[in-house]
């Protein structure tokens, strides 16, 4: 009976190149399984950042909404009054804050002017005239003599090069001394005429030029004294360019009242009202009214409520839940988010603690059922009309001070609202410098004409001309324009006021407080002060709500780390000692444009939130990194191992073979 040999062909081969065994099917599947953390990884990354593009849609929609209540956040938003007039090419008007509605008759008689001063004609405008200097002075001719208004004299260089009639004027405009120059060409052989024109119309700032002629002669018809003008001399001997339109004030009745003024912007005739000239209109008066216009308002609030319902909408859309699905939206759930849903509703849904108006629906905001605003435009309307002011601090923040010479000039985010007493234990004060006796009215050039002055610690000498003054009043204007004029004072903003009393004069620092210092001397300090009487600039002192408070000059400031943090008081003159109260209100805008701007804050919860999350992407990028980097080690296990089986599994699939082959030749020899 022959043996049979079982075949193993079965169990050691399997179709393929070589043993047959899928190496590289086999390592992919197995590193299929190995990623799935990666894959896990890859997930908390996109859900990271969808969540970091769900905080880029709310900040946009919160900085929407802040941008809406930054309107309504201030006073001067709440104009609820608007000025017209009859003959709008008369003028053009403007009510603003403490404007009082009612109507006015408006005439205009004279519009202002600036003065315009014309050198005789050259040929051309490369005529030389010659070098020197050239100073402006500005004030008022009366007829009979110049007085300069005190604003300071401008002296203008004209060195060699730039003495011809295009030098001189390029020359002056370069200086910037608030006078102009150009040329004008009347078309004749000797057409071309240098103009001066005073930068500021009004009959205070005409003209009055003085020269310092390279010929040594500052008066006559000849070199760089051709542009001299002396208002008070005469024609060829120091009046040598001609007045082509004079200085000259606007003119203008209100209800039967006279009033002029230097420009033709007049804003303070009518009280809160500008009024822009630009006409006569002498013997027909025009009709002005200022009237009730709540409309600006309404817009304002308007575009508040649209934004408002728009943030809530963002806010739905990014964290709704689909029941029928059971899953939520990006930020279901997420804390930042309710806790800013939490503060816009504790702040739209509370009340102030003082006011005609405490909550938004006396003002017709009310909420609906869905967490949005509605606006009841009449009910506004209403409001407005009946109280504008309560209206105002129920919106804004405001500030105001009982004591007539106290202004809240500023205030801050930090300013808790409250009432706060006001105690002033020292008032502010300019520095000065007061003379002894009369003024000397003569002034002699070389002998009493110097004054070395330091004026809130920059020095500057000044020469004052040579004359006799009509009165102290004229020699203090004097004065005043020669140290004002003085190039490093006017460089760094120093200045002072001249003035005088019983002949004696005064010589104050423009700059209130401690920094603020006058100091003289000099050749003239004898005949125009005497012996001088010095006081120290002092800054205000005080306390705000018992609070102390830094002063510098009038300005009196609250402290940080107290509640009157950001609160600044100008407090201009008066005595020491209680002035009175000073309430600081956050109406609801106010409160929400701090609430959004701490949240859109660059250390503020969002930003917080989104930073979190960039970390935490940044470290699933390195564990991923690191996990790619073993996971290639892996592989190359894997293979190194699949493919050495590989080599075995083809080793026994030949021996299999052979075996086969021996076990049939047996079973053969055996059969036969």
């Amino acid at each position: 009976m022959a043996t049979t040999i079982p075949s193993t062909s079965a169990s050691l081969s399997s179709p393929g190149v070589g043993s047959g065994l899928d190496v590289a099917g086999i390592v992919s599947k197995l590193m299929t399984v190995e990623k799935r953390p990666l894959t896990l990884m890859d997930a908390q990354i996109s859900a990271d950042q969808a969540k970091i593009s769900a905080y880029g849609t709310l900040k946009s929609a919160l900085a929407t909404l802040q941008s809406a209540v930054g309107g309504l956040g201030t006073a001067a938003s709440f104009k609820t009054l608007t000025a017209s007039v009859s003959d709008s090419t008369l003028l053009t008007t403007s009510a603003g804050s403490g404007a009082v509605a009612g109507t006015y008759s408006v005439e205009v008689t004279k519009l202002a002017q600036a003065q315009k001063l014309v050198s005789a004609g050259f040929a051309g405008t490369g005529d030389t005239l010659g070098t020197g200097t050239l100073t402006f002075d500005f004030g008022t001719f009366d007829g009979v003599g110049f007085t300069s208004n005190g604003n300071g004299t401008k002296t203008v260089t004209i060195a060699a090069g730039q003495n011809s009639l295009a030098g001189i004027r390029d020359a002056v405009n370069a200086a910037n001394i608030g006078v102009t120059a150009t040329i004008v060409n009347d078309g004749s052989a000797s057409g071309n005429h240098l103009v001066f024109t005073a930068g500021a119309s009004g009959a205070a700032n005409s003209l009055k030029i003085t020269v310092a002629d390279e010929d040594g002669n500052a008066i006559d018809d000849a070199g760089l004294s051709r542009l001299a003008y002396d208002p008070a001399g005469s024609a060829g001997a120091g009046r040598n360019v001609e007045q082509k339109v004079a200085a000259q004030d606007a003119a203008l009745v209100i209800d039967g009242i006279a009033i002029r003024r230097s420009s033709n912007t007049v804003s303070d005739a009518i009280q809160g009202v500008t009024l822009n000239l630009a006409k006569t209109n002498v013997g027909t008066p025009a009709t002005l009214s200022v009237a009730a216009d709540t409309g600006n308002v309404a817009t304002l609030v308007g575009s508040f409520v649209t934004a408002y319902n728009q943030l809530q909408t963002t806010l739905g859309n990014l964290t709704k839940y689909d029941p029928a699905q059971k899953h939520g939206s990006v930020l279901t759930g997420d804390g930042t988010l309710r806790q800013i849903q939490t503060q816009l509703r504790a702040i739209l849904g509370g009340s102030l603690s003082s006011g005609t108006y405490t909550t938004l629906a006396q003002a017709g905001l009310q909420f609906k059922s869905d967490g949005t605003l509605a606006l009841d435009s009449t009910k506004l309307d209403t409001a407005l009309k009946a109280n504008a002011g309560a209206v105002t601090q129920l919106f804004a923040a405001v500030g105001t001070a009982s004591d007539a010479l106290t202004t809240v000039s500023a205030f801050g985010a930090k300013t808790v609202p409250g009432s706060y007493a006001l105690s002033v234990t020292q008032v502010g004060r300019q520095a000065s410098v007061a003379g002894s006796v009369a003024a000397g009215l003569t002034i002699t050039a070389g002998v009493n004409d110097q004054l070395d002055v330091t004026i809130d610690g920059t020095a500057a000498t000044v020469t004052l001309a040579a004359g006799t003054y009509a009165d102290a009043s004229a020699l203090a204007a004097e004065v005043q324009a020669r140290i004002n004029g003085a190039t490093a004072l006017s460089a760094v903003g120093a200045s002072v006021s001249v003035t005088q009393s019983g002949g004696i004069l005064t010589i104050a620092s423009n700059r209130n407080g401690s920094a603020g210092g006058v100091a003289v001397a000099g050749n003239a300090v004898a005949s125009i002060l005497g012996a001088t009487i010095a006081t120290t600039g002092l800054d205000v002192a005080g306390t705000i709500g018992g609070f102390a408070a830094t002063g510098s000059g009038q300005v009196l400031s609250g402290a940080v780390g107290t509640p009157i943090e950001g609160l600044r008081l100008l407090i201009g003159g008066g005595a020491s000692g209680d002035r009175g109260t000073i309430v600081f209100g956050q109406g609801f805008a106010a409160r929400l444009d701090q609430m959004i701007g701490q949240a859109l804050d660059a250390e503020g919860s969002i930003e917080a939130r989104t930073s979190g999350l960039q970390k935490t992407i940044a470290d699933i990028q390195a564990r991923e990194d690191a996990f790619n980097q073993r996971m290639t080690q892996v592989e190359a296990n894997y293979t190194k191992q699949f493919n050495a089986l590989d080599t075995l599994i083809s080793a026994l699939n030949t021996q299999s073979t052979y075996l086969t082959q021996q076990f049939a030749a047996l079973q053969k020899n055996s059969n036969g």
